[in-house]
């Protein structure tokens, strides 16, 4: 724990009756960061504050950076993640972390303790893809909801062009309790999804697409402006902010129902 001096403060007012347990916790939220070289900053209790960890960005880093980073996460985390990482990256960084872990379709590489659980939580989140060239997407959702803990069900390739492929795939649907729709050229199918749905539908739009599509822009602006209820969409190609998001959804589910008994 960084800041000794503070921390043993801190344990004195609580053994004094001058601070609660739950007052400390909360100070301690926000208490904890490590410095790694003269880059970065980490923030270990980001997990006690949001629920997750912190993870990685990985462009504009160099692989020693993100090694280094790692380094330090994963002594007090059973996952350290990081994201948009390329093969060449990769090979890098496992040179100096042998035992970290690489998600070629999702571009995300990860350090797992031995202690991982795998599935935490209750409930399901159900990722769908338009077409083959959203996977890159979904798979980032994918792979980080697994990661964090979640159950996850995907089912790939059934946008509107040929609906018949959603249709046949209901089962998907009525079992997810949050869905996340990914999905490029016009971004067609949340909207169709989330008419469909009982549940909350996050819909990520892609940048694929010709070149009225605007990089993904086209894809964005239908999702906003989709008349099906129950969409809340995330930026283009933020496949990792849907899963965080959807996590949320079911986490707050579990603390509800927490208090209701």
């Amino acid at each position: 724990m960084n800041h000794p001096d503070a921390l043993r403060s801190l344990l004195e007012l609580v053994a004094q009756g001058q601070l609660s347990p739950d007052g400390a916790l909360d100070k301690l939220k926000y208490f904890d960061f490590e410095p790694v070289g003269d880059f970065a900053r980490v923030d270990h209790h980001r997990t006690l504050r949001t629920g997750f960890p912190e993870v990685i960005w990985g462009p504009g880093k160099t692989p020693d950076q993100i090694a280094g980073i790692m380094a330090a996460m994963r002594q007090r985390h059973l996952v350290v993640m990081a994201t948009r990482i390329e093969p060449e990256v990769y090979s890098q960084v496992q040179a100096q972390i042998p035992d970290v872990q690489y998600y070629r379709s999702a571009r995300i590489c990860a350090a797992i303790h031995p202690d991982f659980a795998g599935v935490q939580y209750p409930g399901t989140i159900g990722i769908l893809s338009a077409g083959t060239a959203d996977l890159a997407v979904a798979e980032e959702a994918a792979v980080t909801a697994e990661l964090c803990g979640f159950q996850v069900q995907r089912l790939w390739d059934v946008g509107v062009a040929g609906i018949h492929r959603l249709l046949n795939n209901r089962h998907v649907i009525d079992a997810a309790d949050v869905l996340i729709v990914v999905a490029g050229m016009e971004g067609a199918l949340p909207s169709v999804v989330a008419g469909l749905a009982d549940c909350p539908v996050v819909a990520v739009p892609t940048s694929v697409g010709y070149g009225a599509s605007f990089q993904g822009l086209a894809a964005l602006l239908t999702m906003l402006n989709s008349c099906a209820a129950g969409i809340g969409v995330m930026n283009i190609d933020n496949g990792f902010g849907a899963a965080i998001l959807a996590g949320q959804i079911l986490r707050t589910a579990v603390k509800l129902n927490a208090r209701a008994d």
